[in-house]
């Protein structure tokens, strides 16, 4: 058995539900760290901000299950469910920590998500996000059918970008890793798609 070959044995016996406890623990434990002064002086937004950057990165991850499969034969796709909503999860935090730490109050809100682009784009995203959410489950995947299910979830690639372009609008200045962030984005949807190929010529 090769070195790919074990981990993805090992890899098979692991229960989703140990990824969402995971995925409790690290939310639970920067929430600690901004209640005891562990994420500086101004704890809301950092909460905020790594709660966001959490979501990217898990995305990102999920987008790579198949590429990983396909390039190196590491074999992820069990568990890329469970990465889709965990990434959510955090998206929801990130968001709820906005609405109710952040802003509070109901009309500022709206008037952050109207005027303010970056937040517009995010908003965008998440709403995207929703119809991923709620129909990754079996029973959904049998309602709808492969074929109308597999289309619904290409949902995922616009809300990638869009939740790429988020973080790189909000950065103040020119900062490069949002934009790696966003570069990884593409490069991981551009290997979803291929170019048709030209008819033969006679």
């Amino acid at each position: 058995m090769t070195t790919v070959q074990a981990i993805n044995s090992a890899l098979g016996r692991v229960p989703p539900w140990v990824l969402y406890i995971v995925s409790v623990l690290l939310p639970a434990w920067l929430l600690y760290l901004g209640m005891t002064g562990g994420l500086g002086v101004e704890p809301i937004k950092e909460l905020e901000h790594r709660l966001g950057e959490l979501a990217l990165q898990v995305f990102l991850f999920t987008l790579a299950v198949r590429p990983l499969r396909d390039w190196t034969g590491l074999n992820l796709m069990k568990l890329r469910r469970a990465f889709g909503l965990i990434t959510f999860f955090y998206v929801f935090l990130h968001l709820l920590v906005w609405l109710v730490l952040d802003v509070g109050i109901l009309s500022e809100i709206w008037a952050d998500i109207v005027k303010r682009p970056y937040i517009t784009v995010g908003m965008a995203a998440f709403v995207l996000m929703i119809p991923l959410a709620v129909t990754s489950n079996n029973l959904s995947l049998r309602k709808l059918g492969p074929k109308r299910w597999k289309g619904l979830h290409k949902l995922t690639y616009p809300a990638a970008v869009l939740a790429a372009l988020h973080y790189v609008m909000l950065a103040k200045g020119f900062q490069i890793e949002p934009l790696i962030y966003l570069g990884i984005t593409l490069l991981l949807l551009a290997g979803r798609f291929r170019l048709p190929r030209k008819a033969a010529t006679a």
